[in-house]
């Protein structure tokens, strides 16, 4: 301490105040007191100085110690010698930890989360027990909501009346509970979010259902306990006679804690309470047979069932919900989705806003208006479409962008002993069970009690009239009551209770017609007596009880389904908000690549000069033209050997005229490497492989399940020798014929089976052998009834049929597909192609000419070719695709991409 002086000695310093001199005095006789007794040691972290001190720490000091020696707090009396202010001492963090315990764990039991047994929370069991006790029966005229609201919190609950009214009226609602308790009558709200009218314009009265949770309450079936002034007794927990806890669900906020169960169909809860009382070993999987998932009272749609699952087996589980739509075709061609149900919990009108305001935003351009249809008969949303566009596609954005579809985060939270558990299904039903094995024995044990009361009086009643006269005689002649009962019970051996009830037994009872009353109520409770002392003394007689009543239950209230159960996967992909259409994709020599729909090129003639396709670059030119649907997978094959997947629908959109996106933005491209090959596919079957060429003539035949996977940086495709490039892929087949073409204006071609299956990660064998001043063009898979299309790069082509061509060894030069003239140019491009096809020829300077190819004259092999396209004297063709398979849609062409029929082009005259 800096002050070493005792300032109550006047040694120096000022001298301290009154109050605070009043306030030492005090605790220094505390502490002389405590000094007698045991005095506790101060706690770790307080401070424990030595020598003088000051006036004001010595004070501080002095009441600290009475406080540790006196735990609960010291009185400190005033001048007066009157009680003062009580002083314990107290760390702050421990003081906020106990109290806020203590919060916490009042809001966890009193008030937020419900009990296993009767699945409610204490305001819903004190409203429904109010309304019990004052009356307002399902038998009894409506009372009006705030005499209901007065009796609670008066009685009961006393909180606030409108958080007990929103409880009540919640009760009421079918939207909210799939099984009401509450019979409301008046504006209780509704699904659009409207709240209730005042709770003095409303009326109430118990649901019939809810009379099945109160039923036996006076049986002595529940504990009681005192109210919050006890003047009165409330129930701990309702008989309920159902399983409310599954059937209506809850949901509550506590501290630290939330619980949100799913409501339930009554007569499926009740299916799988009565399979576990059969078996008590019952597994999850048998029980979802009988309880296969929630049913919300707003129907919908749960998507997949694995949360369900997760949630009935741990306590905890994500389902998503759907609203259900269905699609309708009008007269004029346009498409409208009607909304029928929605999910639980989503308030309809803020729905509707939401779907006007994407409107508005242009976010749903497809959609054309939205009426709001309800009526009495549904909650209908009708949204029209406009002419163009696809519903499933709409359908999707709005299950994506709106509530119409949301997920439902389940947790199965409940109290079990005072406790809060997160429990599984079996458990659910197991303290259920329980609760009502508890409450049968404890209502037949209150009845037998009751029937041995009265069988015990009419014995009785038997012995006073076998004899009856004597009976008479001895009351006749007796001077009291009491004289009269002790010489009864003296004479005849009854017990007090017998002789009180024939003292006060009325003289119509002596009949002969009442003594065979009082003979066949003695066996009937009798007969009574023993089934009770059976059901006590046998557990499976009590679960065959439960079982009967529940079924009884079942038969009263059971509805059917309204959720409905989809084993569709959940979540939606970002394909599902992509129309499904076929585009053409350009890839440039210089790397750009682009999208845009097929539809965008007009078919032309075989010698026309095009149109402009694209605007490229000087010395870049397309290298890779192909047509594909969005939703195909895109396997780009890279020069250097290696592959990398995209989606087509995330390549960049572009107009005709557009050079694209450079394709490095796009994948993580190594310097030099660029993309040789292309292949779209919607899956990847076990039993189709894929044949791989190089420039050097390589070949490599490997499974397209090998290439069902993805990696950031790409996957190994095939192994490549120094100097050499992989320049084709394709798709093949077993059986199937490999046909390659050599700049040299040569082709082999050889059965598939000459290259055996290898793994990603390999070289290859040698498929043609080119000349040293040649290289391979392409390789291309050669079906029957087809023709290769060659074409220089000066414009000249033809097409020979297959059949032409001999079958060889791989490995060899082959034999000639064209005669080879300066003037032609080398060989640059092939294609094979069917006699209905029609096909793109894209030149260097981006020029591209889309024609049949039955207008290409098929020759021999031994011949020169005709003009296919006219190119200017400084370019050259580059590329080659297959526009169209035939006069119908097919499955798919050799690279695997979705084709098209000619009406799903636009045609376009010239």
């Amino acid at each position: 301490m800096a002050d070493n002086t005792d300032n109550r000695d006047g040694q120096g310093g000022e001298e301290l105040p009154d109050d605070l001199k009043r306030l030492v005095d005090a605790a220094e006789e505390d502490a002389a007191d405590a000094g007698e007794q045991d005095v506790e040691q101060p706690e770790p972290g307080h401070t424990v100085t030595s020598g003088p001190v000051s006036e004001e720490d010595k004070a501080r000091s002095l009441i600290d110690m009475s406080t540790v020696a006196n735990p609960h707090g010291s009185i400190i009396e005033d001048a007066n010698g009157g009680e003062g202010t009580t002083v314990r001492a107290a760390y702050l963090g421990k003081e906020m930890a106990s109290s806020f315990l203590e919060y916490s764990m009042s809001v966890i039991v009193s008030r937020a989360l419900p009990d296993v047994r009767d699945g409610l929370k204490p305001v819903h069991r004190r409203i429904l027990y109010a309304m019990n006790e004052s009356g307002y029966t399902p038998n009894r005229p409506h009372m009006k909501s705030a005499r209901t609201v007065g009796d609670v919190i008066g009685k009961y609950h006393p909180h606030g009346d409108f958080a007990v009214y929103d409880t009540m009226v919640r009760l009421a609602q079918p939207f909210s509970m799939r099984v009401p308790l509450i019979d409301g009558h008046g504006n209780f709200g509704s699904i659009d979010g409207d709240s209730a009218a005042a709770m003095r314009y409303t009326e109430a009265r118990l649901g019939k259902a809810a009379m099945e949770l109160l039923r036996d309450l006076d049986k002595e079936t529940v504990d009681f306990q005192p109210n919050y002034d006890e003047s009165l007794e409330e129930p701990t927990v309702l008989p309920a006679r159902f399983p409310s806890l599954l059937v209506n669900g809850s949901n509550g906020i506590a501290v630290g804690m939330a619980t949100n169960i799913p409501p339930h169909n009554l007569g499926e809860t009740i299916d799988a309470t009565c399979m576990m009382l059969d078996n008590p070993e019952v597994t999850t999987a048998e029980l979802m047979t009988a309880l296969p998932g929630p049913d919300f009272p707003t129907g919908g749609i749960i998507m997949g069932k694995k949360g369900i699952l997760d949630a009935y087996e741990t306590g905890r589980g994500s389902l998503t919900v759907r609203a259900k739509c269905k699609i309708e075709e009008g007269k004029n061609g346009k498409s409208s989705i009607v909304v029928t149900e929605i999910p639980y919990q989503v308030n309809r009108q803020r729905l509707l806003e939401k779907l006007g305001e994407l409107v508005r935003e242009k976010k749903l351009p497809e959609i054309s208006n939205i009426h709001d249809g309800a009526d009495r008969h549904g909650i209908d949303i009708i949204i029209e479409l406009k002419k163009d566009a696809i519903p499933q596609v709409v359908l999707n954005k709005l299950y994506k962008h709106t509530q119409l579809q949301v997920g439902f985060g389940v947790i199965m939270l409940a109290l079990v002993d005072g406790v809060p558990r997160v429990l599984s299904l079996k458990e659910t039903l197991h303290y259920y069970i329980a609760h009502q094995e508890d409450v049968i024995v404890r209502r037949t044990r209150y009845e037998l009690s009751k029937a041995e009361e009265r069988a015990h009086i009419l014995e009785g009643y038997v012995v006073a009239l076998d004899h009856i006269d004597e009976v008479i005689s001895i009351i006749r002649s007796s001077q009291t009551d009491k004289e009269a009962a002790a010489r009864l019970t003296e004479r005849f051996g009854l017990t007090d209770k017998q002789t009180t009830a024939i003292l006060e037994m009325r003289l119509r009872r002596l009949t002969g017609l009442e003594r065979e009353k009082i003979q066949s109520e003695l066996e009937e409770l009798r007969e009574k007596i023993a089934y009770y002392n059976r059901v006590l003394s046998d557990p499976q007689l009590v679960r065959d009880i439960i079982k009967e009543e529940l079924q009884e239950i079942k038969k009263k209230f059971d509805t059917p389904r309204r959720t409905q159960l989809s084993d569709a996967a959940k979540d939606l992909d970002v394909e599902d908000l992509i129309a499904e259409e076929s585009m053409v994709v350009t890839v440039t020599k210089a790397g750009y690549v682009k999208r845009l729909p097929v539809a965008t090129y007009r078919q032309q003639k075989r010698g026309g000069k095009g149109m402009q396709a694209v605007n490229l670059k000087d010395n870049d030119y397309v290298e890779h033209l192909f047509v594909a649907s969005t939703h195909s997978f895109m396997l780009f094959f890279s020069t250097k050997g290696k592959v990398y997947r995209l989606k087509v629908y995330e390549l960049p959109e572009a107009s005709r005229h557009a050079r694209g996106t450079a394709i490095v933005n796009l994948l993580p491209l190594e310097k030099g490497e660029t993309i040789s090959a292309v292949i779209a596919t919607k899956d990847f079957p076990t039993d189709e492989y894929l044949m791989f060429a190089t420039e050097h003539g390589m070949v490599k035949k490997t499974s397209m399940e090998q290439y069902d996977r993805t990696r950031r940086d790409g996957l190994i495709a095939i192994n490549l020798k120094d100097g050499d490039r992989l320049i084709s892929v394709r798709r093949v087949a077993q059986g199937e014929n490999v046909i390659m073409v050599s700049s040299a204006g040569k082709a082999i071609m050889w059965p598939e089976d000459e290259v055996r299956a290898m793994g990603r990660g390999t070289m290859g064998v040698r498929g043609m052998n080119a000349p040293a001043d040649a290289k391979v063009l392409g390789m291309e898979i050669a079906r029957p009834e087809t023709d290769l299309f060659v074409i220089t790069e000066k414009g000249y082509g033809k097409r020979t049929p297959i059949s032409e061509y001999p079958s060889h060894h791989r490995g060899g030069q082959g034999v000639f597909t064209i005669t080879m003239t300066e003037k032609k140019g080398l060989l640059a491009a092939m294609k094979i192609v069917g006699a209905d096809d029609e096909i793109m020829i894209m030149s260097e300077e981006g020029v591209v000419v889309r024609t049949p190819v039955e207008g290409i004259s098929e020759l021999g092999r031994s011949t020169q070719g005709v003009r296919v396209m006219n190119v200017a004297e400084d370019d050259r063709v580059t590329a080659v695709a297959i526009a169209a398979h035939g006069k119908k849609k097919r499955a798919a062409n050799a690279d695997g991409a979705e084709e098209l029929d000619e009406s799903s082009i636009d045609e376009m005259e010239e």
